[in-house]
């Protein structure tokens, strides 16, 4: 069986849209056969998504979420193209599940990476650069892992790119990239606000 490398998974991605589990999928399906994994997402209405990414999303939802005990809240825009599609229940159903994500422990703090503050990143390159040299790691290694770290920090702050609560074998965007393939619209989080009681922002 052919080794599917997280490059392999990434070049479908970039080539067709669809979203990362269903590349992985498709490629472990195909035996890494590139051209049978594309006609699989294909097949499955999911490698469309690419072709979504320049078309505007003005129609969509605001909802909101408040947790149980009153000590949490959310609020979020997730848009798509037509009204249509705002009122199904899949998309409605979208909407609240991400405004309960955000509302659980997972918590992100930004959309996108683009949002993530350049001090920000300098500031966690320099602690995780302190954090392997303080656990005797080589230096030629050194950035190598502080890439790796930074690759994680996206992946618990950010919130396309975090693993949704419901279901952590698909991350955020792929959440979105599903329900685009099966409305056959543009997808996407415009923008959210936590707030937790008694805590500061930012």
């Amino acid at each position: 069986m052919t080794d599917i490398t997280a490059a392999m998974v990434k070049a479908l991605r970039d080539a067709t849209g669809a979203g990362m589990m269903d590349c992985k999928r498709a490629l472990i399906e195909s035996d890494g056969d590139v051209d049978r994994a594309k006609d699989i997402l294909r097949e499955k209405g999911l490698a469309s998504a690419q072709k979504r990414v320049g078309r505007s999303a003005k129609q969509g939802l605001v909802d909101a979420y408040i947790h149980f005990n009153n000590t949490v809240g959310v609020l979020i825009e997730v848009n798509c193209e037509t009204d249509f599609v705002a009122n199904t229940q899949e998309f409605r159903s979208l909407v609240k599940d991400l405004a309960l994500h955000i509302a659980s422990p997972s918590a992100p703090r930004w959309l996108i990476r683009d949002e993530v503050p350049v001090e920000t990143l300098e500031h966690e390159r320099k602690l995780f650069e302190a954090q392997a040299r303080e656990d005797g790691k080589p230096e030629d290694v050194i950035p190598r892992i502080v890439e790796g770290r930074i690759e994680a920090f996206f992946k618990e702050t950010v919130l396309l790119d975090q693993q949704f609560v419901k279901d952590t074998a698909k991350t955020i965007q792929d959440l979105l990239d599903e329900v685009g393939a099966k409305t056959g619209e543009k997808v996407a989080v415009k923008r959210f606000i936590r707030y937790r009681l008694g805590e500061d922002e930012g």
